[in-house]
């Protein structure tokens, strides 16, 4: 009798977050900040093999996450000119936004793909503030600070009209934000309500104050959950903040994951060392997948995995 055969190692998808809300200017010169920056960056990460660009956008004068369309319009009909990569808009934006200021862009520009964060939270980053003195920025401190006395809004609600409004009404497919196990469930819930249909996108988020700590049976208890309750509708990532990005990625591959990787998540590229930008952490993880006989996926082999709509539907 013939050994039954192996099913093949599904390529791995990696995105890259490059700016994100939570670091500041004084905290990296490399962090992106202008259209021009954030060009630059997101064409370098896709030539270093992101098939995924994740995408907030920031005041250029003064670096503080802005919801403003008119400025996400400055860099996303470069990027999708310079890169094949999908173009991934935040619904997140920053921690003190509100859902209409989150979806501004979003609505306008109906891209491919959307982050979106499943479920209330404390989101703590006021430790970082500690760590920095002379800011470039009168913004940057309270912005930090403020947050041992806030609340990530993502109620219900709010996720649904989301759901409703960008995915039904745009075809935006989503990067489904979970920094908890039960952040796993309210996913269940809206796929049981057949807002969500598969194939989907799970983002499990270790390492933020407020979601699941970055330890290693979180990771299996999380791949382990996602699994018994979403079966093989989905396609799982990972990202881990600040230290523990390249581990956790590397072990998530191992385990038959995607990866994320980029300035939003991390501004290192090793210990003590600040990534010079996005791309060197996208080529760290695509050396470390390749070391291990894995296959990084392409833009075109991602929209597939995704069953995303293609770059020539949206609107920018």
């Amino acid at each position: 009798m013939a050994a039954p055969q192996k099913a093949p190692q599904k390529k791995v998808i990696i995105s890259c977050a490059l700016t994100g809300s939570i670091h500041t200017p004084t905290m990296s010169d490399a962090l992106p900040v202008t259209p021009d920056e954030i060009v630059e960056q997101g064409v370098g990460a896709a030539e270093a093999g992101a098939a995924i660009l994740h995408l907030h956008a920031r005041d250029p004068r003064t670096g503080q996450p802005t919801p403003d369309p008119a400025v996400f319009m400055q860099f996303l009909p470069r990027l999708k000119q310079s890169t094949d990569a999908v173009l991934n808009i935040t619904t997140g934006g920053s921690l003190n936004m509100t859902v209409q200021e989150r979806l501004a862009a979003p609505l306008q520009a109906r891209p491919e793909m959307c982050s979106l964060n499943m479920g209330s939270m404390n989101f703590g980053i006021f430790p970082l503030a500690d760590r920095y003195q002379g800011w470039k920025h009168d913004w940057e401190e309270p912005y930090l600070r403020s947050t041992d006395d806030f609340i990530f809004r993502n109620t219900f609600r709010d996720i649904a009209y989301i759901l409703e409004h960008l995915g039904e009404g745009c075809g935006t497919r989503f990067e489904f934000e979970c920094y908890d196990v039960g952040h796993l469930y309210n996913l269940a819930h809206f796929v049981d309500r057949g807002l969500v249909k598969p194939p989907f996108f799970v983002q499990t988020i270790f390492g933020i104050l407020g979601g699941i700590g970055a330890e290693q049976r979180n990771l299996v208890f999380m791949r382990e959950t996602a699994d018994r309750l979403f079966g093989t509708d989905y396609e799982w990532s990972v990202l881990a903040a600040g230290r523990h990005q390249i581990p956790f990625t590397t072990m998530a591959a191992v385990m038959g994951g995607n990866v994320r990787v980029g300035l939003e998540d991390s501004l290192y590229l090793s210990k003590g060392r600040l990534a010079r930008n996005s791309a060197e952490q996208v080529a760290k993880i695509r050396r470390i997948l390749e070391e291990l006989s894995l296959e990084v996926a392409t833009p075109a082999e991602a929209r597939a995995m995704l069953a995303l709509k293609g770059a020539d539907q949206v609107a920018f």
